[in-house]
C-alpha cells in the first residue's frame, strides 16, 4: 500500500498545511482537511473579478487570482500565485497551495491541490488530493462515490469514507477524458493516456494505456 510519504513531498508546503498531511495513509488527510477548513478565517487580499461570487470564510493570498464568473462556497484556502479561472466552482472545503490552478468550468469539492497542481479544463475533482505538479488533462473526472453508496476500501483496507476520489502522487499526468474510480491511488511520476479508466493502486513510474492504443502502436 502506498503511504502519504510515498506519494507526496510535504516539505514544499507551508507549515499550516503540513499538519494536515501528518498521517500514514493518504485518505486520512481528508478527515484532517475538514478540521483545517473549519478553522479558516475570512481574509481576502488577492484579486477577485467583479463577476465572481465568493461566499463564506475564504483565505485568499495577496498574489492569488479569482477569475470571471467563478463561484466559491467557503471555507477555502487559496495560497500564493494560485489561480481560479473562468466559470470554476469550488465547494466543500478546498485548499490550493502555491501556484495551483483550477481552470475553466472545473468543479472542485473537498480537495487539496498541492504546489503547482493543475486541473485546467472541464474537470471534476471530488474528495481528492493532487500532488505537487500533478496535471489533469481536459475532461478528466475523479469520481468519488460508489454506485450503491457503500464505504470505500483500498486493497482490503477500510477507509471509513463513503466519498473518496483519487490520491495522485507528485508529478503524475492524467490524459484527456480519463476517469478514476472511487478510491484510486496513483504513484508518483505516472503517466495515464487519454480516455483510460484508472482504479485500484497504481505503482509509481507507471504508464497506463488503453489496450486498443497499445495494439495500434504494436502494429506500427
Amino acid at each position: 500500500m502506498l503511504t502519504t510519504l510515498d506519494l507526496f513531498d510535504i516539505r514544499v508546503l507551508p507549515e499550516e498545511l503540513k499538519e494536515v498531511f501528518h498521517f500514514k495513509f493518504p485518505w486520512e488527510i481528508l478527515r484532517a482537511l475538514d478540521d483545517f477548513a473549519n478553522s479558516i478565517s475570512d481574509n481576502r487580499r488577492g484579486v477577485i473579478h467583479p463577476s465572481a461570487i465568493v461566499e463564506g470564510n475564504v483565505y485568499l493570498h495577496e498574489t492569488a487570482e479569482i477569475g470571471p464568473h467563478v463561484y466559491i462556497e467557503g471555507p477555502a484556502w487559496i495560497g500564493p500565485k494560485a489561480k481560479v479561472k473562468h466559470g470554476a466552482y469550488l465547494r466543500g472545503g478546498v485548499v490550493l497551495a502555491e501556484g495551483a490552478e483550477v481552470g475553466a468550468k472545473t468543479e472542485v469539492k473537498r480537495s487539496i491541490f498541492m504546489k503547482k497542481a493543475k486541473a485546467a479544463h472541464l474537470n471534476y475533482v471530488g474528495d481528492s488530493i493532487l500532488g505537487n505538479e500533478v496535471n489533469l488533462g481536459a475532461g478528466v473526472k475523479l469520481a468519488n462515490f460508489k454506485t450503491f453508496g457503500t464505504n470505500i476500501t483500498i486493497e482490503g483496507q477500510e477507509t471509513g469514507l463513503r466519498k473518496l476520489g483519487a490520491l495522485i502522487g507528485d508529478k503524475s499526468s492524467i490524459g484527456c477524458n480519463a476517469v478514476t474510480t472511487p478510491g484510486t491511488i496513483i504513484g508518483k511520476n505516472t503517466i495515464a493516456y487519454n480516455c483510460v479508466v484508472l482504479k485500484g493502486v497504481i505503482p509509481a513510474n507507471s504508464i497506463v494505456k488503453l489496450r486498443q492504443n497499445l495494439e495500434i502502436a504494436e502494429r506500427k
